[in-house]
């Protein structure tokens, strides 16, 4: 049976290469992923380990986090230093005066940063063995006027020894003369670095020379970090964050994590869309070949081969195909990970290729997913062809038309069915944004799998329909074609599932991003009110001369800042909530459109005062009047008195989580360093908004950080970033339509092979060759269609169920994006014309002799 069973495959080989393509595929994505973030975070742990401190003193850590950047730099005492020097065990005590916050720009006002999203650094200039950097040219920063730059961004930026650069920072911008050139000692993760002298960077980024944002310690020999951070906390107290080397790395890279993780998810995600697609391709190339090899299997079975044997030797087929398939796509999975490796070196992070990592798990997961998904995809057609009985393949029954009635399928696909349709009705009746989300994730599952397990059941009625034209226009053709499709259900409902699941993403996540789009459009027409916003490209927050700037602009009349904070609000059913609070200056109303069920705006932006969402307020049992406690960054805390309940019909309101937003004032009290995160402004009278955008534009050349936006851009602005997500979506559809492609091309060119005697007489008969290769060209499109109006009305189901959800956080408004749904189905038939192409082409150049007497 082993020597039957190899010898099958190698005969077979041929047919299996498209099944084999879904395998490798799959495995090449997940094998990049895993060997493309072990390369990354190994080495980051190096650099990380390299230059950690062996103690390091930062200001205490809160749980809040920073959902929102609001622009303060966390400090700490610079006399801290002196104190830690006096401490036992202590070699050496050095400030670190550093910031992320800045924007630097050369001569012509352009950005020295780097666009990958790495940030631009300002840090002070010591020299120690584990400075991440050295000095290859130049000489160190002497005093307020001198900075050194990090050599891949004076080479990116073409900037040199001797040229002026402008640093934007918090307290204000000044300008440096780049006297030296420094050299990463190992990866640059992509940032642009500045280091200024300790007491330029103390004061022109932190705004003075007793503060510091850490305190790095090293210990003397002999001294364990673990002692010298003991020792250090006795000195210092509990109100500092304390981290040994180890401890510091492991921060380091914790932060990188969701960065790595966005690029690794990202490839399991088209992982599991080429395994789910790959699947139905396997399962309908192992029914075909079985169905091929009815005589052979039957002879097998009168040789003395029982069944178990004979779905072993399916099995072990399909075991082969998958080592292969994970041995080349194990191989494609290095060379994709390579491919991002030199694709972040363009981007600005020089990871080097030589160092590329491949540990023991990431071969474990390919074979596992390469073999498990073939092993499965092929036990169904394995057990099919165990049951047929010895005379019943003698005589050349198909089985793969055969076996159990389609009854069983209605009932199978109707129960699950039933079921997803009721998750989906309890999404959209759920109120709660979590319960929505969860019956909505099991409502898709399980209408995906009731249409796949009731696809064979819609063959007949739905391809009769889109193929009910064909008898008229081809003729005889046409209706050869249409009986083709039909002939069988099962083959055709699933080579038509595989391009079903990816249109079904595509509808799906088309209406709902339509549906944000035109919630957002109505919101923002509803709420902003302000001729321009301005902001950062990033929504990060910028230094107050930007604001100073704007106010002095001709022609600028009401200016109004926005600022935010992080906070924890604890509210009377005894909740702690996370969120993040918007601060306002007191003419909001005249920059914006906000609906009070109670209150105003003047009650809301009074000191100590606050404004709540009111169906947050409701949800938590809070009204007006009540005093919520917060807790604020640097272990701060106060009270605030809800004054103001909201009505936005954005679940929201107009901030963030629950919708607080407050006074300017009371904002400050709290967060006295923070930056604006947008300035809203109104024209003057008599100042046009063109000329008023003009002045402003021209008033803010030198912040290239900062744009000017009117209500279009910003709408474009919302669209362009709904459409990030889309077209990751359509990516992954992409990649799910190639493979559905190779599942239809397998389809055919195994049933030209299945029907060659049929084919050879209807060539004896008089079809020409062009006819036959419409025929398989109909039968082609016609199937493809089928899979298309599936996947399309699965999907706008889908789409109408996620708008649902997006309802319960505001965004209420439905658009159904018609013209994306009419260009899906035109792409169908194109693509079903060109999976055709290579099957119609064989059969045309058969013989016709040799055809009528193939058995």
């Amino acid at each position: 049976m082993l020597k039957a069973t190899l010898r099958s495959f190698l005969a077979h080989k041929g047919r299996l290469v498209l099944s084999g393509l879904a395998i490798v595929l799959s495995v090449a994505f997940v094998a990049g992923s895993l060997v493309f973030s072990d390369t990354v975070t190994r080495t980051f742990d190096r650099l990380f380990a390299s230059t950690s401190a062996d103690v390091q003193v930062n200001p205490k850590q809160d749980s809040l986090g920073e959902t929102v950047p609001t622009g303060a730099v966390r400090t700490v005492p610079a006399r801290l230093a002196r104190q830690i020097r006096s401490v036992d065990g202590v070699a050496a005590a050095r400030i670190d005066a550093a910031a992320e916050n800045i924007t630097v720009v050369d001569d012509g006002n352009n950005s020295v940063g780097p666009t990958s999203g790495a940030p631009t650094i300002a840090t002070n200039w010591y020299v120690t063995d584990r400075s991440p950097v050295r000095l290859t040219s130049g000489h160190a920063p002497r005093g307020s006027g001198e900075a050194l730059l990090d050599a891949d961004t004076a080479d990116k930026k073409h900037i040199r020894i001797g040229d002026s650069l402008t640093v934007l920072a918090q307290p204000g911008s000044f300008t440096v003369r780049i006297v030296g050139i420094a050299t990463f000692r190992t990866t640059n993760p992509g940032a642009a670095l500045v280091f200024l002298d300790t007491a330029t960077a103390q004061t022109k980024l932190l705004g003075g020379t007793d503060r510091a944002t850490s305190i790095s310690v090293d210990a003397a020999p002999g001294v364990s970090d673990a002692a010298l951070k003991r020792r250090i906390a006795r000195q210092l107290g509990s109100g500092y964050d304390l981290k040994t080397a180890s401890e510091q790395a492991t921060s380091d890279a914790a932060d990188l994590g969701p960065f790595l993780d966005v690029i690794k998810y990202v490839m399991l995600g088209f992982a599991g869309i080429a395994v789910l697609v790959g699947i139905f391709l396997i399962v309908n190339t192992f029914s075909m070949l079985i169905a091929q090899r009815t005589r052979e299997l039957g002879l097998l079975r009168a040789l003395g081969a029982d069944r178990r044997q004979v779905r072993r030797s399916v099995l072990t087929e399909a075991v082969l195909l998958g080592l292969v398939g994970s041995v080349l796509g194990l191989a494609a999975g290095i060379g994709l990970a390579l491919g991002l490796i030199r694709l972040m070196s363009a981007f600005g992070m020089n990871l080097k290729s030589t160092e590329m990592v491949i540990g023991w798990g990431t071969p474990v997961a390919a074979f596992a997913v390469g073999v498990g998904v073939t092993f499965v995809a092929a036990y169904l057609p394995s057990r099919r062809a165990s049951r047929v009985s010895p005379m019943a393949a003698l005589a050349d029954a198909e089985i793969a038309g055969a076996g159990r009635p389609l009854r069983v399928r209605a009932v199978a696909g109707a129960v699950v069915g039933v079921a997803g349709v009721a998750a989906l009705a309890g999404c959209a009746a759920a109120t709660k944004t979590a319960s929505a989300s969860l019956l909505l994730m099991v409502g898709v599952v399980l209408t995906l799998l009731a249409t796949v397990i009731a696809g064979p059941l819609l063959v007949r009625p739905v391809i009769r329909v889109l193929g009910g034209a064909f008898p008229a226009v081809f003729g005889s053709v046409g209706r050869l074609s249409q009986r083709n499709a039909l002939r069988n259900p099962r083959r055709t409902g699933a080579t038509a599932a595989a391009l079903m699941v990816g249109l079904a993403l595509v509808a799906g996540m088309s209406v709902a991003s339509a549906s944000m789009s035109k919630s957002f459009d109505e919101q923002i027409d509803k709420t902003l009110g302000a001729d321009f916003t301005v902001q950062n490209a990033s929504f990060a927050p910028f230094p107050k001369e930007v604001t100073d700037k704007i106010r002095a602009t001709e022609g600028a009349g009401l200016v109004v800042r926005q600022r935010f904070v992080p906070l924890a609000v604890r509210l009377p059913d005894g909740k702690r909530v996370k969120t993040t609070a918007a601060g306002y200056e007191a003419q909001l109303d005249d920059v914006a459109h906000i609906t009070y069920s109670q209150g105003d705006s003047a009650a809301a932006l009074a000191p100590g005062k606050v404004a709540m969402d009111a169906e947050f307020a409701k949800e938590h049992h809070a009204r007006v009047g009540t005093v919520v406690p917060v807790d604020l960054p640097g272990g701060h805390s106060g009270r605030l008195t809800v004054a103001a309940l909201t009505d936005q019909g954005g679940g929201d309101g107009f901030g963030m989580s629950g919708g607080l937003f407050m006074g300017m004032g009371t904002l400050e009290k709290f967060l006295p360093d923070g930056q604006d995160s947008a300035v809203y402004v109104n024209a003057s009278p008599g100042t046009g908004a063109d000329v008023l955008r003009a002045r402003l534009e021209k008033a803010l050349d030198p912040y290239p950080q900062v744009q000017v936006r009117d209500l279009a851009d910003y709408k474009k602005l919302v669209h362009d970033q709904i459409a990030v997500l889309l077209y990751l979506v359509y990516a992954l559809v992409g990649l799910a339509i190639v493979i559905a492609v190779l599942g239809v091309v397998n389809t055919l060119a195994l049933s030209v092979v299945e029907r060659t005697r049929e084919i050879g007489l209807l060539r004896a008969i008089g079809l020409s060759r062009r006819q036959l290769r419409r025929m398989i060209r109909l039968e082609s499109v016609v199937i493809a269609v089928f899979g298309a109006v599936l996947g399309l009305t699965l999907g706008v189901v889908w789409g109408l169920a996620i708008h649902e959800v997006l309802a319960l956080q505001g965004m209420k408004a439905l658009a159904v994006p018609w013209g994306t749904i009419v260009a899906v189905v035109v792409g169908s038939v194109v693509v079903g014309l060109a999976a055709a192409l290579l099957p119609a082409l064989r059969a045309s150049r058969m013989n016709v002799l040799a055809a009528i007497a193939h058995e």
